[in-house]
C-alpha cells in the first residue's frame, strides 16, 4: 500500500539517529511539510554513550516521545529500496512512502573485516545498540582480571577500554598504527600515561592478524589471551544507495554537491555519516551530524520555497574523549578539525565537559523540536576551494 497526503510537501528522512532527528525536527519550519521518519527501532540510541552500556555505567536508550515534534511521524521499519524514477520508498514490512523530497540519514555500522580470521565469527562490534546489548551480556558474565582486547584506538576505542579498566578487567587495546590519531602529540601522550596507570597494554604499530575463541594473534606472531574480543576499528555504512541506483564513494556513503544534495537526483538530500559532499566527507561525528542535519533540512526547505540552497559551512572544535567515569581529554582543533597544542588534561573538568557535550547534543535536537531553526553551530571549516556544484562532480566522479 502507497501512503501519501496529496495537499503537503511529502518529506521522507530515512535514519533517525543525530543527523536525522535533527533534519526531521527542523523541517517543521514549514507548516505545509509533512514529515516521515523512518527508523529501525522504537528507540533513539545515544551512541556517544555505547561504551558505557557495555560497562554497565549508563544507558544508551531514548524514547523518541522526548525528542520529536509534534509534527513528525515515526515509522519504525527498514528501508528496503528507494525508487528514485517513483519517488518512493519500500520498506521491509512491505509498505511503500511516497515522497516529494528525501533525506539520506542513515548513519554508519560496525565494520568488522571479513580479511582478518576470525573476526566476524568472535569479535564483538559496538556500533549499534544490538551490538553493545550482545556485549554488556557477555562482559557481565566475566569474572574480575578477564583478559579483554579490544582493536582500535580511536575515540570509541580508548573509551571502551578505558570504561572497561575501571570495571577491574585486564585490557590490551591494539592501536593498529598510533593511540588517539587525531590528538595532538601531548594530547596522545597524556592518553598514554592514564592508560598506564590503569593497566591498560597499549600495543602501538601492530594489527590484529587473526582472532581465535579466546585469544587473539597478532601481526607480529604475538598471541595475546582474550577471553573476549571487542572490534572497534572503522565504521562501514549501509548500502542502501547504492542498492538503489544512487552514485557513491567507496565506503558507500553518498555523493552530493556542497548543498548535500545527491549529484543523481535533486529531489534527493544526505546527512550525517552517510553524506560525502564533494567526495570529501566530514569525519564521521556526532559534532558533525547536528549540523549536517540542520543543512539537509534547510536544502529541502530552499528547494520548496524555489530558493537556492545554502553551501555547507561547518566547522570543528576538537575531539573530547572520557577516560572511565571520572576523567577525560579535551583536545581542540582547528575549524579544518586537524588538532592543535592546545588541551584540557586528564581531569574531572574535562569528563564533565564530555558529559556536558554529550547532553548538549540531546539538547540540541529537542531545541529544534519545540522551535524549529534554532540549532546554531560553529562555521568556517570548509572553504571555497572545497566547493563544487553537482555538474562538477558529474564531470569528475
Amino acid at each position: 500500500m502507497t501512503e501519501h497526503n496529496s495537499t503537503c510537501t511529502r518529506v521522507v528522512v530515512i535514519g533517525g539517529g543525530y543527523a536525522g532527528t535533527v533534519a526531521a525536527n527542523r523541517l517543521q519550519r514549514r507548516d505545509d511539510v509533512e514529515i516521515t521518519l523512518i527508523n529501525s527501532r522504537p528507540k533513539f540510541v545515544e551512541r556517544l554513550r555505547l561504551h558505557q552500556l557495555v560497562a554497565g555505567t549508563g544507558a544508551a536508550a531514548l524514547d523518541y516521545s522526548t525528542l520529536l515534534g509534534d509534527g513528525v511521524r515515526l515509522v519504525v521499519d527498514n528501508a528496503a529500496r528507494i525508487d528514485v524514477t517513483a519517488r518512493t520508498v519500500k520498506l521491509v514490512s512491505g509498505r511503500t512512502l511516497d515522497y516529494d523530497y528525501l533525506i539520506y540519514a542513515v548513519g554508519s555500522t560496525a565494520a568488522v573485516p571479513t580479511s582478518v580470521d576470525g573476526a566476524a565469527e568472535f569479535a564483538y562490534p559496538i556500533a549499534e545498540l544490538e551490538h553493545a546489548e550482545r556485549l554488556r551480556a557477555a562482559i557481565g558474565g566475566l569474572p574480575p582480571n578477564t583478559a579483554v582486547t579490544v582493536v582500535g584506538a580511536g575515540l570509541t576505542g580508548i573509551e571502551t577500554a578505558a570504561e572497561l579498566a575501571e570495571q577491574g578487567h585486564a585490557i590490551t587495546l591494539v592501536c593498529g598504527e598510533r593511540l588517539a590519531p587525531t590528538f595532538s602529540q601531548r594530547g596522545r601522550r597524556l592518553v598514554a600515561e592514564w592508560m598506564a596507570r590503569h593497566r591498560v597494554e597499549v600495543l602501538e604499530d601492530v594489527r590484529v592478524a587473526e582472532v581465535l575463541r579466546d585469544e587473539v594473534v597478532l601481526s607480529n606472531g604475538r598471541v595475546v589471551p582474550s577471553a573476549i574480543t571487542i572490534w572497534t576499528a572503522g565504521f562501514g555504512v549501509p548500502d542502501l544507495a547504492a542498492r538503489s541506483g544512487l552514485r557513491t564513494d567507496a565506503l558507500g556513503r553518498l555523493v552530493t554537491d556542497e548543498t548535500l544534495t545527491s549529484i543523481d537526483d535533486d529531489r534527493i538530500v544526505a546527512a550525517g555519516d552517510a553524506a560525502a559532499p564533494s567526495r570529501r566527507p566530514l569525519r564521521m561525528s556526532c559534532q558533525a551530524a547536528g549540523p549536517l542535519g540542520a543543512q539537509a533540512a534547510d536544502t529541502v526547505l530552499a528547494r520548496i520555497a524555489g530558493a537556492r540552497p545554502a553551501v555547507l559551512d561547518m566547522a570543528f572544535l576538537g575531539s573530547n574523549v572520557s577516560l572511565g567515569r571520572r576523567a577525560g581529554i579535551v583536545q581542540f582543533s582547528r575549524k579544518n578539525d586537524t588538532a592543535v597544542k592546545a588541551y584540557v588534561g586528564v581531569s574531572f573538568i574535562s569528563a564533565a565537559i564530555k558529559e556536558a557535550a554529550t547532553k548538549w547534543t540531546l539538547s540540541g535536537i529537542r531545541w529544534e523540536a519545540r522551535r524549529p531553526g534554532s540549532l546554531i553551530w560553529l562555521k568556517g571549516g570548509r572553504h571555497v576551494e572545497q566547493q563544487v556544484t553537482a555538474s562538477d562532480a558529474l564531470a569528475n566522479p
